[in-house]
């Protein structure tokens, strides 16, 4: 979840940065309601957080400058050659964010585009370096259930609006069919669950955090509910005792293995019933890790651990589809084990 230290990325620049005026042409408004200019051609766009980043892959791979972080060699490997391995670039929004405008404006983008909060001072962020660097900069709703929204607007700012279209409609055919199968599960049939990271099992999404959305879409009950937070909070052991989820899941393979051995763990149900999950996260996490559309095809996989009865798909040939339509490449069934192990 993006970080208020993205305010930061100003800080200290120099007032003498030449910005472009930007040229007269369409406007369109983006997730937080701002009208911006649509650039009468895009090559090439900068994104400001990871979350933005995968957004700009899976529709129009050709326009992503760079990474906020490098890509890892078992990453690249899901990606298309070329394009997952384009530079580290940095950062505006979020946690260690590391570019500043004077850097933005060396990659000379023709669009900034961000996703993730939408509240006043993300706003007031993207106004600011629009004003500054005279490049328009988007900022879309980073909440999961406006993934389509997001698509249809990033689509018309860079002329892809058909892709974007297919990507739109392939989520919400998703969310579509997942909530109507939830609908009629009653409330003492769907499951408490705990959202483990760190090598300890100790950090988690609190009630309202974006990293355990999909739990959330999915009726199942965040066990850290009762504690409300925006983003990722750490919490003893003795909270998570007293919590006693009844499904325990985990990015963390270090915590997934020796979690099942501990015995300050034992005497938790999801532990000693063996309901503890390593989640998939190549090339990207399935619950967050970051949160953007690649959650699309974890949601599918938290069904299937939730409510197995309601959800025979075979997770496989879901995960192959998804990777060969978002990512634009298809993994080998060796890969596809490697995604679904959970392992890096």
């Amino acid at each position: 979840m993006p970080h208020p230290d993205r305010r930061a990325v100003l800080a200290g620049l120099g007032a003498t940065i030449a910005a472009p005026r930007l040229a007269r042409a369409a406007t369109i408004r983006d997730g937080a309601g701002r009208e911006i200019t649509i650039p009468g051609k895009v090559e090439r766009i900068f994104p400001a957080g990871p979350p933005a980043a995968i957004l700009v892959y899976t529709l129009a791979p050709d326009l992503l400058i760079g990474w906020p972080r490098a890509n890892r060699p078992e990453e690249r490997e899901f990606l298309l050659p070329g394009i997952g391995d384009r530079p580290e670039i940095g950062r505006i929004t979020g946690r260690g964010n590391s570019a500043n405008l004077e850097a933005v404006l060396q990659a000379r983008p023709d669009l900034i585009v961000d996703s993730g909060s939408t509240g006043r001072t993300y706003v007031e962020l993207a106004e600011r370096v629009q004003q500054q660097a005279g490049i328009p900069y988007a900022l879309l709703d980073g909440r999961f259930g406006e993934t389509p929204a997001s698509y249809r607007i990033l689509g018309q700012l860079t002329g892809r609006s058909e892709r974007a279209e297919t990507l739109a409609r392939w989520c919400e055919d998703s969310f579509a069919t997942i909530r109507g199968r939830i609908a009629a599960i009653p409330a003492e049939k769907r499951p408490s669950v705990y959202y483990a990271r760190g090598p300890r099992g100790l950090e988690t999404g609190l009630g309202g955090s974006i990293n355990v959305e999909t739990l959330s879409f999915l009726g199942a009950r965040n066990a850290a509910a009762e504690q409300q937070g925006s983003g990722l909070a750490q919490v003893s052991l003795e909270q998570v005792l007293a919590w006693n989820p009844d499904v325990i899941v985990t990015i963390d393979l270090a915590f997934s293995e020796s979690v099942r051995s501990d015995p300050n763990w034992a005497g938790v149900k999801a532990v000693r019933e063996g309901r503890v999950h390593l989640s998939p996260k190549l090339p990207f996490g399935w619950v967050d890790f970051p949160p953007s559309v690649n959650r699309a095809i974890g949601l599918w996989w938290l069904a299937k651990l939730l409510y197995p009865a309601q959800f025979p798909e075979d997770i496989r040939k879901l995960a192959r589809d998804f990777h060969t339509l978002f990512y634009q490449v298809t993994p080998s069934e060796a890969q596809l084990d490697r995604v679904l192990a959970g392992r890096g």
